[in-house]
């Protein structure tokens, strides 16, 4: 399992002196997409909420799974929401009728503790080799394809035995314009790389627009594939949080507004991740320092093939520890008892 702080570096969480915080916000990765409202004060609250509902609401019975036996939330307080997306041109579209026969390429699941002390954000690979309910073994974004978002929120639950309280779903056409609202956005890049028309340096690199667009969608470039393009979406969405809470984005509200504008149109969420819920989650939140934003991968035994398809095989004891973690709230402490390896 691999965890990382938002310079990049690896890291072990110990005990951090939180930072009181005078602005309020919640940041969700999405796919990688990033949605993130970030303000300064509750002035801001109307233009958000004006620029937040241009995002399409899904009712929850064309979300969740309906007939299937569902985890109970064992802390009501915490929160788990998924983070759909698509690197594909045509995007995953904003209705259900859209959504059902794609395949999502990215999966971020974010929970938020009871006591709101940090967040992780955990992605898990789309090539998990797990069970479908009703359709055998296959990899985990043929859920999506299979029978829509409800049975990819039902494969999730049963593997991890977690309850997931929302989703939100986009395409990385957003993530182009959310890049260019925020004046471009700097990446510590891991591993130089070239991708169509772009070359992408080792170390520190400013990213925006289709450029953005690029880095975030690349995985043949490298000897591992998706594990790198989970990497370097994660790098990414550091980036991002490093940029929507530094001075200059947080004293201007036109940039905030226009960072939200930017990824609504192509933003599709459950009805009740509405404006007031995310106001109302983000000022819980005010007080989490970004260091205390943690980014894992979900645990994995590598690469395998079955047929001539290549897959993941999931690590399921991992996966069951993680679970309890999820459960209890004691992620980080998971995480120094199961260092990367």
């Amino acid at each position: 399992m691999q965890i990382s702080d938002p310079d990049g570096a690896t890291v072990t969480q110990t005990p951090s002196r939180r930072k009181r915080r005078w602005v309020w916000g919640i940041v969700f990765g999405l796919v990688v997409v990033l949605i993130a409202i970030a303000v300064t004060g509750a002035v801001y609250l109307g233009s958000l909420a004006s620029s937040y509902g241009k995002a399409d609401t899904l009712p929850s019975a064309e979300v969740f799974p309906t007939e299937a036996a569902r985890p109970t939330q064992s802390n009501p307080e915490a929160m788990n929401i998924l983070l759909l997306g698509s690197d594909s041109r045509s995007g995953l579209g904003g209705s259900q009728s859209d959504i059902r026969g794609q395949r999502a390429d990215t999966m971020l699941l974010v929970h938020i503790p009871a006591d709101r002390s940090g967040v992780q954000v955990i992605s898990f690979m789309r090539d998990n080799w797990v069970p479908i309910p009703g359709y055998g073994n296959g990899k985990l974004n043929a859920a999506l394809a299979f029978g829509g978002t409800p049975l990819l929120v039902q494969t999730l639950e049963e593997i991890t035995d977690v309850r997931i309280d929302h989703v939100a779903i986009t395409d990385f056409e957003g993530f182009k314009g959310l890049s260019e609202a925020l004046g471009g956005v700097t990446v510590n890049n891991a591993v130089a790389f070239k991708e169509g028309k772009y070359s992408f340096a080792q170390g520190p690199i400013e990213l925006r627009g289709d450029q953005a667009l690029e880095y975030v969608r690349a995985r043949y470039p490298f000897p591992d594939g998706d594990y790198q393009r989970v990497r370097n979406q994660q790098a990414f969405i550091k980036g991002m949080l490093d940029k929507l809470v530094s001075r200059e984005t947080l004293t201007d509200p036109g940039r905030i507004s226009a960072s939200v504008d930017a990824l609504a149109p192509y933003l599709a969420v459950d009805e009740g991740l509405d404006a007031g819920s995310v106001a109302s989650l983000g000022f819980s939140l005010r007080e989490v320092d970004k260091s205390e934003i943690l980014f894992l991968t979900s645990p994995t035994l590598g690469t395998d093939m079955v047929g001539d398809q290549s897959i993941v095989r999931p690590d399921f004891v991992g996966l069951a520890a993680l679970s309890q973690a999820l459960k209890n709230d004691t992620v980080p402490q998971y995480v120094a008892e199961h260092p990367a390896k």
